[in-house]
């Protein structure tokens, strides 16, 4: 598979899951906290993928419009694992304050997504060849096997 149609079918997944969610209300609790752990982790794993593989080749290949769509992406990956996500976690899954934070998440990934596949994916599909996108692919393939391994080897622990 390549890159950019793996990573689409990822951000399928982190739709579903976000949906889920803020479908649910403040009784569904254990449900509320099982979503939140998948949520966690596909976020999780996808963020790497695209920061370890696809976004620094995308940096290397464009120009200067690329480098900025690159740092804007990161920044908005960094809010997400470094705010939205941990405080997500710390709130109450009973509460409306979750709900409203859920939402809030949401909004984001789904901004986040848009942009990616509007903007930044199809000038990949540009910048890189069929066989370069397949490579990438199968780098995350590899990648996101071993990161859901460990990150079940942590859940366990």
């Amino acid at each position: 598979m390549n890159a950019i149609d793996l990573l689409i079918d990822d951000h399928e997944k982190v739709k579903d899951i976000l949906t889920r969610l803020t479908d649910t209300t403040e009784r569904a609790v254990k449900t509320r906290t099982e979503l939140l752990q998948k949520l966690e982790m596909e976020v999780s794993i996808h963020t790497q993928l695209e920061e370890q593989i696809l976004y620094p080749a995308f940096k290397e290949a464009g120009g200067k419009e690329e480098k900025t769509m690159y740092h804007e992406a990161k920044e908005e990956h960094r809010a997400v694992d470094s705010l939205v996500l941990p405080d997500l976690k710390a709130t109450d899954p009973s509460t409306l304050e979750f709900s409203g934070r859920v939402k809030v998440c949401k909004e984001l990934l789904e901004h986040h997504i848009e942009e990616e596949e509007s903007e930044m994916f199809p000038t990949a599909r540009e910048l890189f060849s069929d066989d370069q996108l397949s490579e990438m692919g199968q780098q995350m393939e590899e990648l996101k096997s071993r990161l859901k391994k460990e990150f079940a080897a942590n859940q366990a622990a």
